[in-house]
């Protein structure tokens, strides 16, 4: 139960929302995080490495029928977009290259590639970042736009001394311009769990509003164990959420509806957990492939049958289960946590929270020894 309650901002709002009787925030949060509403434009050349970090980010690879391709298959002032398969409304869009002609306008570009209604606005470059490209950067900045960030992406022929001496250039180049703090993360397009792509996912979410944080780092492959632990987290504050609202807390509860709908609700909250976290047969036959690796070993390391099926009835299992072990205890401390007005309906909410939180816990562990595996950690 600790860390279920545990202060995430997250959490924290959601029970705002609910002491406010705000139910349709948060339907609507739910809602963001389930279907992973966000979209990120990523500015710069169109070349292997930009192409293979498109694809990285959506757990995919070249050979994958909908992987970005080098050559791109846009027109060079074109923009083009790439839904991710597993989460179709967490959207990359590939913007054009920024001119390194003297007479390039950055409030042009940004006009025409309307690139302040995305979420996030990456820079990316295989050398170090044009004047051109800073002066997009500030040209968005100057609108009030904070997530916009500089990304150099290494090549297959970097070594660490040659991605070093890129790094230390790009950071001369952002001062000599003028930028305030200058930051560039060092990111790896094909093995995003090195360098600095974590830190970089880190000041990123920090930076994004809470429920666009949450519905970028679960529609994310999952590539390490402390994005397995986010992830956890992340789902166990919306599985609070779930039960609030399953368990009735603005509506009065009507027999066998309750149950019905907390089944409903939980396999869809567990079918999301089962593809973020990368537990699906698609994913992991990818993920093998991907990684040189039998896909038969990966799958075998799934011990939670809902890493593999999410069927209703295993869910209804579990609650079933939940019902019969929640002690009167466990239900009078989740009754101090909740609002006043319900308490009466904590029996429900507990039963909800603690069989999906288990689920949660079991389908993580499971993730933990892919990661291992993938890794090279678990070989």
């Amino acid at each position: 139960m600790a860390d279920v309650l545990r202060s995430l901002n997250l959490l924290e709002t959601l029970k705002e929302s609910i002491e406010k009787n705000n139910i349709t925030d948060i339907r609507d949060a739910m809602e963001d995080m389930l279907i992973s509403r966000i979209n990120i434009a990523i500015i710069g050349d169109r070349n292997a490495e930009k192409a293979t970090f498109i694809n990285s980010l959506r757990g995919l690879s070249q050979e994958d029928e909908s992987a970005a391709r080098t050559p791109s298959s846009a027109a060079p002032e074109d923009l083009a977009v790439f839904p991710n398969p597993k989460h179709p409304d967490f959207r990359l869009w590939d913007l054009p290259s920024i001119s390194s002609n003297a007479s390039f306008e950055a409030e042009d570009y940004v006009e025409r590639f309307k690139v302040m209604r995305y979420n996030s606005i990456i820079i990316t470059f295989t050398e170090k970042p044009s004047v051109n490209s800073v002066a997009v950067w500030r040209e968005v900045r100057s609108l009030q736009k904070e997530t916009v960030y500089f990304i150099l992406l290494s090549s297959m022929k970097d070594t660490e001394k040659t991605l070093e001496a890129k790094k230390k250039a790009s950071l001369e180049v952002l001062k000599a311009e003028g930028v305030p703090l200058p930051k560039v993360f060092l990111v790896q397009p094909s093995a995003l769990e090195k360098l600095d792509f974590l830190k970089f996912l880190e000041v990123m979410r920090g930076d994004l509003p809470e429920i666009r944080s949450h519905a970028l780092l679960l529609a994310l492959p999952t590539f390490s164990n402390s994005l397995v632990t986010q992830k956890k987290d992340a789902f166990k504050a919306l599985v609070w959420a779930a039960a609030s609202l399953s368990g009735g807390v603005s509506a009065i509860p009507v027999p066998l509806v309750g149950s019905m709908v907390d089944a409903t609700v939980a396999v869809r909250i567990l079918n999301k957990t089962q593809i973020s976290l990368c537990l699906d047969d698609d994913s992991l036959q990818r993920l093998a492939r991907q990684r040189g690796l039998d896909p038969a070993r990966l799958k075998a390391l799934r011990t939670c049958a809902l890493s593999v099926e999410v069927s209703k009835s295993e869910v209804k299992r579990r609650l079933a289960e939940a019902e019969k072990n929640t002690s009167t205890a466990t239900t009078r401390l989740v009754e101090l946590a909740m609002p006043r007005h319900a308490r009466s309906v904590s029996r429900s909410f507990t039963v909800m929270l603690q069989a999906l939180n288990t689920a949660i816990d079991d389908m993580g562990s499971d993730a933990e020894k892919v990661v291992a595996m993938v890794t090279g950690e678990g070989r």
